[in-house]
């Protein structure tokens, strides 16, 4: 399933591979960049890639996003203290061809108030290199504020979800 390969695996073996040399030369920052659709996701663990059941794509792209944030609070627990950053962002709804094209009843609502791509990126920008940014692990970004990673009942995971998804990364990417 490509949004969990792209979105969800990817990134985290990714980090895996990177944090050792992360480690050795702090201060440094991991800044996963993620969706305000991961709000309506939570965590299902038994079934990352969508195989039981009806596939939805958009369901299938909130619940990697959901997972990404689940490993950026892990990460920052697990680095903290190493001098090794870890936070996550919104971008906010971007006029970008990735919107355009996944989403189009949407971008024909809403594009004279999309944002552009720079404004989209500046979050991005600012947590990978503002001093300021770098005295925080841990949470979800959106303008340059932190917000709650989940607001709906039962989306944020449970202890034992999270150490599932890390078992199951561990056991796919093998």
């Amino acid at each position: 399933e490509t949004a969990f390969a792209t979105d969800l695996l990817s990134p985290w073996l990714l980090t895996r591979l990177l944090i050792p040399r992360l480690q050795e030369s702090a201060p440094a920052r991991i800044v996963n960049v993620l969706s305000g659709g991961m709000y309506l996701s939570g965590l299902n663990v038994d079934d990352l890639e969508f195989e039981n059941g009806n596939y939805d794509g958009s369901r299938a792209y909130a619940q990697a996003k959901r997972g990404l944030m689940v490993l950026t609070e892990l990460w920052a627990e697990e680095l903290a203290g190493t001098g090794v950053v870890v936070n996550a962002m919104h971008p906010g709804w971007a006029d970008t061809p990735g919107v355009r094209g996944s989403l189009p009843g949407f971008y024909r609502l809403t594009r004279k108030v999309l944002r552009t791509p720079e404004q989209g990126a500046d979050t991005i920008v600012w947590l990978a290199a503002a001093d300021e940014a770098g005295e925080v692990s841990g949470k979800f970004w959106l303008d340059r504020e932190p917000h709650l990673s989940a607001i709906l009942p039962g989306t944020a995971g449970t202890q034992t979800q999270r150490e599932r998804l890390v078992e199951e990364l561990t056991r796919r990417a093998a």
